[in-house]
């Protein structure tokens, strides 16, 4: 299993694994796991990494269905702007694949930012820690696990 799942299963918290096969030609890797699931795609959140202006990184988590509010995510972490990061420095900095980033189980803890319409929702869907993996769980729980803020972060 992957560090997201064995993060949840240490943790007790209640959540469900969903699985598709991935197809490497998909275009959006968040649209195709809402779409192969039969999701509906507001409740699919995409996990992206974000380089803060002093060097420092941080996770932007927003529905598949929206972009991330770059100005926003940093004010929300108390800088001036981001930028998205390499993928080579996200990959590296999570342990995980572009793709198969999961917000849960990252080599480094980073500060993470939900999208504040995750709080309407009684289940969201998140990267399973790999291309094909998605976890459903509580929005409360993936802000206790990630210790995230919700903030608003989605545009668009």
């Amino acid at each position: 299993m992957t560090p997201a799942v064995r993060a949840l299963e240490r943790d007790g918290a209640s959540f469900e694994l969903l699985s598709y096969e991935h197809d490497p030609r998909a275009p959006a890797y968040g649209e195709e796991a809402a779409s192969a699931l039969g999701l509906a795609p507001h409740t699919v959140f995409k996990t992206l990494i974000v380089r803060l202006d002093d060097g420092r990184l941080a996770v932007g988590i927003v529905p598949v269905t929206s972009q991330l509010d770059l100005k926003a995510l940093a004010k929300a972490a108390g800088a001036r702007r981001a930028s998205m990061a390499e993928a080579a420095e996200a990959e590296r900095s999570t342990g995980y694949v572009l793709g198969g980033i999961s917000p849960l189980g990252q080599k480094k803890r980073l500060p993470t930012f939900l999208d504040a319409s995750a709080e309407g929702l009684g289940k969201m869907h998140v990267s399973g820690g790999r291309r094909g993996l998605e976890i459903t769980l509580a929005p409360a729980d993936l802000i206790r696990l990630c210790h995230a803020r919700l903030v608003p972060l989605a545009r668009a």
